[in-house]
């Protein structure tokens, strides 16, 4: 059982790993981009902990069978827990309410042909090449080759002076690159547009080209921009002129004649020759009739108003005329291939490829690569506009890609993460190194694409859990990650690749009926559509109880949690008491990157509590605190657990912990007595009424003042290995 067997050490390390580089550990994740996807890790080790009756650290780098245990999840997103429990070889079945969600597990668990899927898509690089390859050339500066591969075309927006007329850049800043992956820092001569490249920002000299002073900071502030010609201070953004214009200033390329003996990257400003190219993109698209890219509007969100800001009205002005042209040349590709399973592959590529392929890229000048439209979790609209090559730059010498955001990247990362399926493995350190074990006779997919008799039961839909009726005594478990209260509102992420999606597979799979991927069943909190920590409630109480009713006796709902805010634990009370479910376990994990942007440098904490319910059982004794003094030496125990997997947890995490235990005590407390009929504001004010009589969580943290004290402001970056020895003491008490 869970709470006998997890090891939160070794788990904790083995996650806290992972989620600094997901893709290595877990190379299924790169099928398609899905957020704040949970570790896989952490998921294995729930699974072998309930069902295999050894130390989890003996079972996790073995071949295990679970023929026969059927696991469900009724929150899928990026259907971690189920893609863990097939390939265990457990029976699966899972719901999403998204159909983005959906399609995407779909797409992982679905087993491929992985030599017709790379035929098929190198031929459809090929045909792009020979459609749109003359748009993503460029000149080279240095030897003249016209032939060169153009990775990145910078752009800025730009507006008209409402003074004169004239054209305004909304230049925040002057420089290009960093003096970091290239030699010199790079910088745009404001005067005269040419690149030159300095030693020093703070004194960065003359213009080579036109004498002129260089610069680091640019015009644009505040949402204010001085005309260059009249100087008037221009507001910005004007959404009543529509979607932002912009004016290519910089290319960054690869020649590969001149690479052995250039030090750095390729630089340079537009010549003619491109901006040509440009003007043909346009007049190309113009003369294209479309029957793939989408003219859907934007509707109004809690995400995707910062769009409107800025006079975007439909999903297509994010594009700029060669996207919009190589996309649809793609998707014309996609839907005459004839094999179902290598065509949907592909059209959840192009889904993917979307990320790189818009107006709101923006362009790292210290790493010199694209960041995708999600790298923070929003829609971020920037002065400066990074445009990646659709078809990707290879280095054939070498077989690897240069840069990122195109085609070649996208099929590469894909057929990786299908090889992972065929071929699972888990990362062991040996030391300081990394060691690749494989799991010899496990695998992910419906088929392993083999024995035919090679099966397993896989049921995916696009459905609420709540609707479902399910078979009494049907589930051995339930593992999910479900959605927490006032996360970021994903179906508003996710419409931006469905609305293409929907018009390239929308009309074989009834998932893609719907114009969008919102639903008014979901359970985040939403301003736009008056959902509130009540709504959240009943809604997650409903799923609870659907999956409780169809749960074997004594078999447990598992299920991970984090939150800022104290009050965004209670319905999670709530829906366990209303499941008519104990909570006999909240364990500490590991289970966001601390480095990732949305994160970093906030108070937010990187550290799930694992809950584990069951309807009968047995809790450990000791953790049953009866007071503030009580709960604070389980966390002190808990903080001591991850330190002995090398994570340090932060003052965040550490409140994070104890909010999990005061909603486990809480539900304790209550459920004798807990009345599932009451309205839902009563219900979670009796839940709330438990806490504030207990102390809640300043008298908790008041015991903690040593621990507190010496925990460190930052997640570090690093875990490292150590073999100190662990263990419990399990006093159990029956319920």
């Amino acid at each position: 059982m869970i709470e006998r067997q997890f090891d939160v050490p070794f788990i904790a390390g083995l996650a806290f790993r992972e989620k600094q580089i997901q893709q290595n550990y877990r190379p299924i994740i790169s099928v398609h981009k899905w957020f704040a996807r949970r570790p896989g890790t952490l998921f294995r080790g729930l699974i072998l902990s309930e069902y295999v009756h050894r130390p989890l650290a003996d079972s996790y780098y073995c071949s295990n069978d679970l023929h026969g245990v059927a696991i469900a999840d009724p929150f899928m997103g990026g259907g971690t827990p189920l893609l863990e429990a097939n390939r265990l070889g457990c029976d699966v079945t899972g719901y999403d309410i998204n159909p983005m969600a959906y399609w995407i597990v779909k797409q992982e668990i679905e087993h491929l042909d992985l030599g017709a899927y790379l035929e098929a898509a190198r031929a459809l690089r090929a045909a792009l090449e020979v459609g749109v390859g003359t748009l993503y050339q460029t000149r080279c500066a240095l030897c003249g080759d016209e032939k060169a591969h153009a990775k990145y075309f910078l752009w800025v927006k730009a507006q008209a002076c409402r003074e004169c007329g004239s054209e305004v850049a909304l230049f925040p800043g002057y420089l290009v690159a960093e003096n970091r992956r290239h030699p010199r820092n790079v910088l745009l001569c404001p005067a005269c547009g040419e690149l030159a490249e300095v030693d020093m920002l703070d004194q960065p000299g003359q213009c080579g080209a036109c004498g002129g002073p260089l610069a680091v900071r640019g015009p644009a502030r505040g949402h204010r921009c001085s005309c260059p010609r009249c100087g008037h201070a221009n507001a910005y953004p004007d959404p009543q002129s529509g979607p932002p214009r912009h004016r290519l200033f910089a290319i960054e390329y690869y020649c590969p004649h001149c690479k052995a003996r250039h030090h750095g990257r390729f630089f340079k400003k537009p010549d003619e020759g491109d901006l040509l190219r440009v003007a043909a993109a346009d007049t190309r698209w113009h003369e294209t009739r479309p029957l793939f890219v989408p003219d859907e509007e934007i509707p109004t969100g809690d995400e995707t108003n910062r769009l409107h800001r800025w006079g975007y009205r439909r999903y297509r002005e994010m594009f700029n005329a060669r996207q919009l042209l190589g996309l649809e040349l793609s998707c014309r590709l996609i839907h005459d291939q004839p094999v179902e399973r290598i065509r949907n592959a592909l059209a959840t590529n192009l889904s993917d490829l979307l990320r790189y392929q818009n107006m709101l890229c923006r362009y790292d000048t210290m790493a010199l690569k694209s960041l995708d439209i999600f790298s923070v979790h929003g829609f971020p609209v920037g002065l400066i506009q990074c445009e990646s090559n659709l078809l990707g730059v290879q280095d054939v010498a070498k077989s690897t890609n240069v840069g990122s955001g195109g085609w070649s990247n996208i099929i590469d990362k894909f057929a990786k993460a299908k090889s992972y399926c065929d071929e699972p493995f888990e990362i062991r350190r040996d030391g300081r190194r990394k060691v690749r074990v494989a799991i010899a006779d496990e695998w992910i997919g419906d088929s392993n694409g083999g024995d035919e008799r090679a099966t397993r039961k896989v049921e995916i839909s696009c459905a609420n859990a709540a609707d479902k009726v399910l078979a009494p005594d049907s589930i051995d478990g339930v593992f999910t990650d479900p959605p927490y209260y006032g996360n970021v509102q994903y179906a508003e992420l996710m419409d931006f690749c469905y609305v293409w999606l929907r018009r390239l597979v929308g009309e074989r799979d009834p998932a893609f009926h719907a114009a969008s991927t919102r639903n008014t069943d979901e359970l985040t909190g939403n301003l736009n559509m008056g959902r509130g920590l009540e709504s959240f409630a009943e809604g997650l109480s409903s799923v609870f109880r659907r999956m409780a009713s169809a749960l074997k006796p004594g078999s447990p709902l598992v299920f991970t949690y984090h939150h800022n805010e104290l009050h965004a634990y209670y319905p999670v009370a709530v829906a366990i008491l209303d499941a008519g479910l104990t909570c006999s376990a909240s364990l500490p994990c590991p289970a966001e990157m601390g480095a990732s942007i949305h994160i970093s440098g906030t108070g937010s904490s990187i550290v799930d509590t694992v809950f584990v319910c069951r309807a009968t059982g047995s809790v450990a004794r000791r953790w049953l605190a009866q007071n503030p003094r009580e709960a604070a030496a389980l966390v002190e125990d808990d903080v001591a657990k991850l330190r002995l997997g090398n994570v340090e947890p932060t003052a965040g995490d550490i409140r994070c912990i104890i909010h999990g235990h005061l909603v486990r005590l809480a539900v304790w407390s209550l459920r004798t007595t807990w009345r599932g009929d009451l309205a839902a504001n009563e219900r979670i004010a009796k839940v709330a009424a438990w806490v504030a009589a207990f102390g809640g969580l300043s008298a908790v943290q008041d015991h903690l003042t040593g621990v507190l004290a010496e925990t460190p402001a930052v997640q570090s970056p690093r875990a490292q290995e150590s073999e100190t020895d662990y263990g419990a003491d399990y006093a159990e008490v029956r319920f």
